[in-house]
């Protein structure tokens, strides 16, 4: 007997307010989509406006603007986690739950089959009383859930945890290398902090997986197996993995100003440095990065916001740097094309912060890959290519977290110069990776996989509407 075919599903996503939450969930949204599945995605109207070029179904992913409150101490106009600076975030959370009654109220019109969310702990609790399932996706490496977000972490409500809590994985924790340095754990300690009103952090997205009616995680087994079946076995729910979620490379159009200024360079010879969209340097250490990059004499292209205490990237150069690297070296302060200037034949080099979505963009480039992480979870991606894959190169610091001109500069020298022991190591690791992602059923294979699991998830939602309507 022929199977007959899984019917379409109704998918509702709503993400956290932050460009590296939203972007992948709509990424994960045109994959679906691109399957016949319909999509419903829940955002801010200044983040809809920005992001309406990445839906590319727009036949069936549907954008419905919410309207962010107001709550004091927030910037009025404040959407996105990209509009305040980062120690602010807790407001925008705090604005995000009064959202509520707004959410519910949509989702009862929209009538979904399944709820995609992340930072709304809530979400489950209309799910009781409107009737659909939950999927709580993660757009972190499952490291950073492992190690920090689970129940045997025991952190208890209005108790701070130390550095050397942290630097202890928990209860059960996997053997790996991917663990904190004495200078990082502080990285996590944000955790037990609030973030919203009356919630830690860690209490926030422990609730958002207990309650869930299944884990999913932008990864792969291949990477990350066994601390997915770590967080399975913490949290006794199924984990649906649906590996990169990547949009195909190659398909951007470069800008011409771009493109032109890359075309003047040799094959393989410049270095490419972004810090996505929420890592702020201080000045200090901003001036010591791009001074790192001069030192290295190879053609340079950065991308990042101005540091802390600067309205320009322009006036916090040192003094005569633009007039040295002329020519050579650009330093940019606004959005620029990543996996556009990427996969450009002139860019040898990659020096990022190891976010998740940079972290794959590494993986699948053809570029030598060094690392600067700032945050928590941006530390453990670091480990994992650094340590565990040993694709990429981690630039020294020393106890407090400062890294100099010298060590940037040696570490791109270690990886560009022809000959060198440990380039030459993490570019055959390197190539044997991105070919292995880059093949052609990669992450069809996971897509197909993740809609057969939700099919599945929803499998007695559908059946019921069946019963009531017969």
């Amino acid at each position: 007997m022929v199977q007959e075919k899984t019917s379409h599903l109704h998918i509702a996503m709503f993400p956290w307010f932050a460009t590296g939450h939203i972007t992948p969930f709509l990424q994960l949204s045109n994959k679906l989509a691109e399957k016949g599945h319909q999509i419903s995605f829940l955002l801010p109207n200044k983040a809809r406006i920005q992001l309406n070029y990445m839906n590319l179904h727009p036949n069936l992913i549907t954008f419905h603007s919410l309207t962010v409150p107001p709550v004091e101490g927030l910037p009025p106009g404040a959407e996105t986690a990209s509009d305040v600076p980062i120690y602010l975030t807790t407001l925008l959370a705090a604005a995000l739950d009064l959202m509520i009654g707004q959410v519910k109220e949509l989702l009862v019109k929209l009538n979904p089959d399944v709820v995609f969310y992340d930072m709304a702990h809530w979400i489950p609790e209309l799910a009781s009383e409107i009737g659909f399932k939950t999927v709580h996706y993660n757009v972190v490496c499952a490291a950073s859930i492992a190690i920090a977000l689970v129940p045997s972490r025991k952190i208890s409500k209005n108790r701070v945890i130390s550095d050397e809590e942290l630097m202890e994985p928990p209860t059960g924790y996997p053997s790996s290398t991917i663990v904190l340095r004495k200078h990082e754990a502080k990285s996590l300690s944000f955790i037990s902090l609030e973030f919203g009103k009356g919630i830690s952090f860690y209490e926030r997205i422990t609730n958002c997986l207990m309650k869930c009616d299944a884990i999913s995680i932008r990864t792969c087994r291949e990477l990350e197996g066994s601390l997915c079946d770590y967080i399975s076995r913490e949290y006794e729910k199924p984990v649906f993995l649906t590996g990169p979620v990547l949009p195909e490379s190659g398909k951007q159009h470069l800008e011409d100003q771009w493109a032109n200024w890359l075309n003047k360079f040799e094959p393989g010879t410049v270095v490419f440095c972004a810090f996505g969209s929420q890592v702020v340097l201080e000045k200090k250490q901003f001036q010591e990065l791009v001074l790192g990059f001069e030192l290295t004499g190879r053609p340079f292209l950065v991308a990042l916001k101005p540091p802390s205490g600067a309205t320009t990237i322009e006036e916090a150069l040192p003094e005569g740097f633009e007039d040295r690297v002329r020519g050579r070296g650009i330093v940019h302060g606004g959005w620029i094309q990543q996996p556009a200037i990427l996969s450009h034949p002139s860019v040898g080099c990659f020096v990022n912060h190891c976010g998740f979505g940079s972290m794959w963009e590494s993986l699948m480039s053809n570029c030598q890959i060094v690392l600067i992480p700032h945050l928590g979870d941006q530390i453990l991606n670091t480990r994992l290519l650094a340590e565990e894959l040993k694709v990429a190169v981690e630039v020294e610091r020393d106890e407090n977290g400062w890294f100099s001109k010298e060590n940037l500069s040696r570490a791109i020298r270690c990886v560009m110069v022809e000959d060198s022991k440990v380039g030459d190591l993490v570019k055959e690791n390197h190539g044997k990776w991105s070919e292995f992602i880059a093949r052609e059923c990669f992450m069809s294979e996971f897509i197909e996989k993740f809609i057969q699991n939700l099919d599945t998830l929803v499998a007695d939602k559908k059946e019921s509407k069946m019963r009531n309507v017969l």
